[in-house]
């Protein structure tokens, strides 16, 4: 499988087909084209991720080609090359969207690592585009992000009780998105025509809550003037969820233990039965277990809302979804601060796959909005990390992790080498470009 296509524009056949060389043995797919009219003739009938091009040719600017080029194809990045530095032409060049404008000859090292960030970038703008596509309605299934097999396996669980009436039970630490799979299951399901209303059982005490799900008679107690219709009743012929359920009191547990045997319910100060028609899901991230060992839930009503059980993931038993989700909430919060924050460097995305995260997706949604608040380029970095992550990540590298072993032992070599990368190269036993790349990586100088 090739790592992407690239398109190589420059007049000096021989300098074309050097870097075409290069390129090639890094894995990329090439074509070459030798004037922009020929350039532009290759964009317009194939796929290209990335344009390496020359800033003077026979038939125009490569500075001005990156804004005609980026119009038409947002998606593709251009790294441009030029024999003469210009600084005005740098700046115009960034401002006209290039990826990067460096010097041929003594920046020629530069051009894989370049070329590997380019093709990142654009595979991470596919991804999203691909998301986007998929979310078309706010609340469908594919509103739940992520590829690992943890969530998949809790996904494929919803899909195939959603169509049914049966009464669902989430469990899962807090933020891992209990209520958007309660949201996808009512719209999957044949109620979703209806109301799905939502309420969290810790926001309330026992009175306020009994009245906020069952509703209450007028006269019913001091301030009740008038009768009041409770989440339950409003949600008739829909889907009631209850969030933490383990906070609800015992007492109107067996309130809402009746609903599910009976499909009725008695208002406060009333002394009739109301009918309901009402899916009930409930959710938790306490063991209801252990609560039932307490004395403090009835297990009659565990094994009633325990139907079907889903256990949704942590966001460190999902840490291959990290990027994804990262990459959605950093374009959800460079569009609503106005922010032209289009990428994170590697080492942010690295240490985001280090966190614990105890707070789950909804933790790293607001660490990406913090840093895309504090960011002042085009490219979220660890700088704008928390303080309290950067000193727990720092804290806790490993002499023993792989990465580590391998940036020493890259050390060691280039200064018994003396700095001459050829010869590191050589006794490492790796291409010169690959050890341009890992010194990139690393973020390794020359010197070192």
């Amino acid at each position: 499988m090739d790592k992407g296509k690239i398109l190589i524009v420059d007049d000096e056949e021989q300098l074309r087909s050097l870097l075409t060389r290069i390129v090639t043995l890094e894995g990329f797919v090439v074509q070459e084209a030798g004037s922009l009219k020929e350039a532009t003739k290759i964009l317009t009938k194939d796929h290209i991720d990335v344009v390496i091009c020359d800033v003077k040719l026979p038939d125009g600017s490569g500075v001005n080609f990156v804004q005609e080029t980026r119009l038409k194809l947002p998606s593709i990045e251009i790294i441009l090359l030029t024999a003469y530095a210009n600084v005005g032409d740098g700046v115009q060049a960034m401002k006209n969207g290039a990826f990067d404008y460096i010097l041929k000859g003594d920046d020629n090292d530069k051009v894989i690592p370049l070329l590997y960030k380019a093709i990142e970038k654009v595979q991470l703008q596919e991804r999203i585009q691909h998301l986007e596509k998929q979310i078309g309605k706010r609340y469908a299934f594919e509103n739940i992000l992520g590829a690992s097999t943890a969530i998949k396996a809790a996904i494929d669980l919803a899909k195939r009780v959603a169509p049914t009436d049966t009464t669902v039970l989430l469990s899962g630490e807090t933020g891992t998105g209990k209520e958007v799979f309660a949201q996808a299951i009512h719209q999957a399901s044949k109620r979703s025509g209806k109301l799905f209303m939502a309420l969290n059982c810790s926001a309330f005490t026992k009175e306020l809550l009994e009245s906020e799900i069952f509703g209450y008679k007028a006269g019913a107690f001091t301030g009740a003037t008038k009768d009041k219709r409770g989440l339950i009743e409003e949600a008739n012929g829909g889907t009631l969820f209850l969030d933490e359920i383990g906070e609800m009191h015992i007492d109107l547990q067996s309130k809402l233990l009746r609903v599910l045997e009976t499909n009725e319910f008695i208002k406060v100060g009333d002394t009739k039965s109301t009918k309901v028609n009402v899916r009930i899901i409930a959710a938790t991230n306490r063991d209801l277990k252990e609560e039932i060992k307490e004395g403090k839930f009835r297990e009659d009503l565990f094994y009633r809302l325990n139907v079907f059980s889903i256990e949704l993931p942590s966001l460190r038993e999902r840490k291959e979804d990290i990027p994804l989700l990262a990459a959605f909430f950093l374009k959800i919060f460079a569009e609503k601060t106005n922010k032209r924050v289009t990428g994170m460097s590697k080492e942010f995305i690295t240490r985001l796959e280090q966190q614990e995260w105890k707070g789950n997706i909804r933790e790293l949604k607001n660490v990406i909005e913090r840093a895309v608040i504090l960011a002042d380029g085009p490219e979220l970095k660890s700088e704008y990390l928390p303080l309290d992550i950067q000193q727990s990540l720092s804290s806790g590298s490993s002499s023993f992790d792989l990465a580590n072993i391998e940036r020493s032992h890259i050390q060691k070599v280039l200064h018994y080498s003396k700095g001459n990368k050829s010869k590191a190269a050589e006794l490492l036993g790796i291409g010169l470009t690959t050890l341009y790349r890992k010194l990139e990586d690393y973020k390794i100088s020359a010197g070192e």
